[in-house]
């Protein structure tokens, strides 16, 4: 017999307790605690002695064999995976409402022609993802010219035992779960969605993937401030996590990989919201640089790591006398706290009287960037706006900027060099101390080293 028993589960972290509290002492949210019943087995199992299933080994006796992963056809999604979709894994997608995690999977289960998929939906009924699937491979097949021959079966379910019996009836290759929120058990008397029911859930598809060897996509969405709904005991659960990430605003979306036990989490994935679904984008560099013909002041362009990618990124700024008593300072895609800091230095190390002037700050295509190698890049288009003197979009920065203002070192720059050399800029501007790294006979264009801030100003505007 089973029998139930209440506890309280903070909303936010999973902590468990048997007391209701106000604040967590795992995460220090207040308020977060729910009760929830959960039904346990009563009596405990007992072990039969001489029928372990596995014995201790050493790690010399131990073989595997490499394992061949299932391509997705999409060169981005592959690339984040490692090289495709491991045979038992269980993968966890999570981003915003709306941002396009049903389109990417649906998008990928109709381009794998030699499997068999499952994709169970909890929150769209089999119509619905019918009309999506036509709109997608409709489109897809007028520029392809293929034929639609997707072995992909699709069916509305939000009980797990219920979809169990769908997956013995169906034996697919592969199973897609949209999402893991709408499903619960029948096992646990608590709502979906909720702490023990997630938890409960995604522990029964890990033990269903790694048994049969069937991989598992699970779609999560994620909370207000922008982490997955589950919350952080779901993420120990599964092999990989990715996020699917962008601005509304714009049509470009970044998946990247928070945690990959069969890959790196360096790589990124970066595809462009039509509307025929989602397209790959293999040149970051193209949306995120500005296609202008006239040169204007406050521009430049910094060549920036995402992950192992090198991409080139437009900063804007705009420097202007202070309207009212205290100056504005803002900043999109950029952090505050280091746009203060490079202010600061400009005007202490460098003499450039900013503290009565407003400045606004603006990562073109709507990219948050978080990599120090911006930071000469930002500092120039704030002073080129300020003299409003253009900088040529011919020239682009790599470089670290210190609180003395000397140009610091920044990681792989070989790449950052490759990458601008390949697209054409004329100079690039390093730290000196990144010279002994490279042999700029390699490339074709003008590698300018500098030590200290003054000396790539002098550079730029004589």
């Amino acid at each position: 017999m089973a029998k139930a028993k209440t506890y309280y589960f903070c909303q936010e972290c999973g902590y468990q307790s048997s007391s209701w509290l106000g604040r967590c002492p795992e995460c220090g949210k207040f308020g977060t605690f729910a009760e929830e019943v959960v039904k346990t087995e009563s009596g405990k199992r007992k072990v039969e002695s001489g029928k372990m299933q596995s014995l201790p080994k050493r790690i010399q006796d131990v073989t595997y064999s490499e394992t061949r992963r299932i391509p997705t056809h999409c060169g981005e999604f592959d690339r984040v995976l490692g090289g495709g979709i491991v045979p038992g894994s269980l993968l966890l997608l999570g981003g915003e409402p709306g941002i396009g995690k049903s389109t990417l999977l649906l998008q990928t289960a109709l381009a794998i022609h030699d499997r068999k998929l499952l994709y169970v939906s909890g929150e769209e009924s089999e119509q619905q993802i019918k009309m999506r699937a036509d709109r997608l491979q409709g489109e897809r097949l007028k520029v392809k010219g293929e034929t639609a021959d997707a072995e992909l079966y699709v069916v509305s379910e939000t009980v797990t035992q219920r979809i169990f019996e769908h997956i013995d009836a169906v034996q697919p290759d592969l199973l897609i779960v949209d999402s893991i929120q709408t499903i619960s058990t029948e096992d646990i008397d608590s709502p979906a969605g909720s702490v023990s029911q997630i938890r409960q859930c995604t522990t029964e598809f890990q033990h269903y993937a790694k048994t049969t060897g069937v991989p598992v996509l699970l779609i999560g969405h994620i909370t207000k401030d922008g982490t997955l709904a589950g919350p952080k005991v779901m993420e120990h659960i599964v092999d990989a996590v990715l996020q699917f990430e962008g601005d509304r605003n714009y049509g470009y979306r970044i998946l990247r990989a928070l945690k990959n036990r069969f890959g790196s989490t360096a790589e990124i994935g970066i595809f462009e919201m039509q509307g025929s679904g989602l397209r790959e984008v293999p040149n970051p560099s193209e949306f995120l640089l500005s296609q202008r013909d006239e040169t204007l002041s406050g521009a430049a362009v910094a060549a920036t790591l995402e992950g192992a990618r090198p991409m080139f990124i437009e900063v804007q700024s705009l420097v202007s006398s202070a309207v009212y008593g205290t100056p504005q300072r803002n900043a999109n895609g950029f952090d505050m706290r280091r746009l203060s800091m490079l202010l600061a230095v400009l005007e202490k190390r460098c003499g450039f009287k900013l503290g009565a002037k407003d400045v606004f700050l603006n990562i073109a295509g709507g990219l948050r960037v978080n990599d120090p190698a911006i930071d000469l890049a930002v500092a120039c288009a704030i002073l080129s706006s300020n003299v409003d003197i253009p900088i040529s979009p011919r020239i682009c920065f790599a470089a670290e900027l210190g609180l003395s203002g000397e140009v610091r070192p920044v990681a792989r720059v070989e790449q950052r060099v490759a990458e601008a050399d390949r697209l054409g800029f004329e100079k690039i501007f390093i730290s000196k101390y990144n010279l002994r790294e490279l042999d700029t006979k390699r490339y074709h264009l003008e590698i300018i080293a500098v030590s200290v801030i003054e000396e790539a100003f002098r550079a730029l505007f004589a």
